[in-house]
């Protein structure tokens, strides 16, 4: 192995290990950041003190409608402490095929969507984002996403309080019981 080679295999072995150094120290959600829609940064740390439900999307999948649901939940309960943050991602069934700015056009069009999105983002495998890779490793492979419109709950200290598949609708009253009850609980 020449010198040039050796110097490439350091570079990636130092960056791998970067990614799992960063991701062992990582103590809550807040730790964490996504690329915003918009362009910029989203620091969940942003949302300290706020209850979080973070939802990876799809505009051409069965469970699109449950925006609708999301963004209900997020006019009903943001002023009372919940924040929700839509997660494009392409990873199930080439579902979310479009770039960031037609994305958001598709949610500003056919759903009046004003909460916080990401851009696209890789949720499952060795791509993954750190974020779930994180939720992956504290709750076990159960509570890893297994399509589109799988839900993570995350308290107002940062910790993962739930998991909810993608059958589990924003109506269900499962999922709205948690929600009232970790926004009930102030830090």
């Amino acid at each position: 192995m020449n010198i040039k080679h050796l110097n490439w295999f350091l570079l990636i072995i130092a960056t791998i290990n970067l990614g799992i150094s960063s991701m062992a120290n990582a103590k809550s959600a807040y730790d964490f950041n996504f690329d915003s829609i918009e362009g910029g940064i989203i620091p969940l740390s942003d949302f300290t003190g706020n209850v979080i439900l973070l939802v990876n999307t799809a505009s051409k999948c069965g469970f699109t409608n449950q925006y609708e649901g999301l963004q209900s939940l997020w006019d009903e309960f943001k002023s009372d402490g919940l924040v929700v943050i839509g997660v494009p991602s392409n990873d199930f069934g080439g579902q979310e095929p479009g770039t960031n700015v037609q994305i958001k056009n598709f949610c500003e069009v056919n759903f009046n969507i004003n909460f916080p999105m990401t851009a696209k983002a890789i949720v499952k495998g060795n791509g993954a984002h750190p974020f779930y890779k994180w939720a992956n490793d504290e709750l076990g492979w159960r509570a890893r996403p297994k399509w589109n419109f799988h839900k993570y709950l995350i308290g107002r200290d940062g910790s993962l309080q739930g998991s909810f598949s993608s059958m589990v609708s924003t109506e269900s009253s499962k999922l709205r019981n948690k929600i009232t009850q970790l926004l009930k609980n102030k830090i």
